[in-house]
């Protein structure tokens, strides 16, 4: 006789953590994004039944194996296309994609400009350590000029891809970039990302203790990080270094530029607008060090979701009185090949 198991109530991070021993390096920053998602988890009202996380090939993609939840460890880069038709099968799944910058950038580079464009409802979180870590330390499509790796000895001669800048390329409609050990901004940006109804992405700086270590240490270091980082949050003034530098939009050239304030004087210091295209591109852009990183939430501008668009056309079509399928399927282009007499 079969058992119904009774659901219970995830309230805790312990609860979201699955039985499995966690197989990362010692040190890897994975271990920091897996503790601030559990963490979170808990937060958001939805339940390990509902809940799916989905990903490709690389350290990152162990993920699911550490979730209480269901999951699946796919192949490399597929991850896009196996999230795409769970939420399009059940759109009522709350869909998470943890994917790599090699697994999710490089051969899943297809596969991810398709779902963002699409919009589809599905939380993207893009571990970038700027390095091939489970294949032993090749250099990745993120990986800056001059990396020298197994596969460019004499070190990479190629310009290195932008994540936030590739999901804007994209049409993504939502974009952030956070810090693996910034474990109190990373699940605030969590919880944004999903409350987010559309593709939400969200690119982690992940520390690869082996094959790239210390590689944002420049900017992510606590001693530093006030003058190296610049958190954004919506309708507040661009600040940074303890609120002695801030950003500035030149008017004339249409370039932003640091500014120092002075006596509290905020008037040149531009307001962040999540929904201004443009000025998340900038931001995206600013090369450092000459302007600080930005982090938290660059871009969020919401459009209809295609999954719920997609449901709705469904449920449309079904009440239609249009009982005729070969006819439904005929509507647009169509034409008669007759034989020659």
């Amino acid at each position: 006789m079969n058992e119904i198991t009774r659901i219970v109530p995830a309230t805790k991070p312990d609860d979201w953590a699955s039985d499995q021993e966690v197989r990362w390096c010692p040190g890897c920053g994975d271990y920091a994004i897996l503790k601030a998602v559990q963490r979170t988890m808990p937060e958001l009202g939805v339940e390990p039944h509902n809940t799916v996380f989905v990903s490709g090939i690389g350290c990152s993609s162990r993920f699911p194996y550490y979730m209480e939840t269901y999951g699946f460890h796919t192949i490399h880069g597929r991850a896009p296309a196996v999230a795409t038709g769970l939420k399009l099968a059940n759109p009522k799944l709350d869909v998470w994609m943890v994917t790599g910058d090699g697994d999710g950038l490089s051969i899943g580079g297809n596969h991810m400009l398709h779902l963002l464009r699409r919009n589809i409802d599905i939380q993207i979180l893009l571990f970038n350590n700027e390095i091939y870590g489970l294949t032993k330390g090749q250099y990745s499509p993120t990986s800056r000029t001059g990396t020298r790796s197994p596969t460019s000895p004499g070190g990479s001669l190629e310009r290195p891809l932008k994540p936030c800048a590739f999901a804007l390329g994209a049409g993504a409609r939502f974009i952030a970039r956070t810090i693996d050990t910034a474990q109190k901004q990373l699940p605030e940006v969590l919880k944004r990302a999903h409350a987010n109804k559309g593709a939400s992405f969200v690119e982690i700086y992940q520390n690869c203790v082996v094959y790239n270590d210390a590689v944002f240490e420049q900017f992510t270091a606590k001693k530093t990080a006030a003058t190296t980082q610049i958190w954004l949050q919506h309708g507040q003034p661009m600040l940074y270094d303890n609120g002695a530098k801030g950003l500035k939009l030149n008017r004339d050239t249409l370039r932003l530029e640091v500014v120092d304030v002075v006596d509290g004087d905020l008037t040149d210091v531009l307001v962040h607008d999540e929904t201004n295209k443009s000025v998340a591109s900038m931001l995206i852009e600013m090369p450092f060090p000459e302007f600080p990183v930005a982090q938290g939430v660059i871009y969020c501008d919401p459009a209809v979701a295609f999954d719920e668009a997609l449901t709705e056309q469904g449920e449309k079509i079904a009440s239609s009185k249009v009982a005729d399928f070969a006819a439904l399927l005929r509507r647009g282009q169509n034409w008669e090949v007759k034989a020659d007499h």
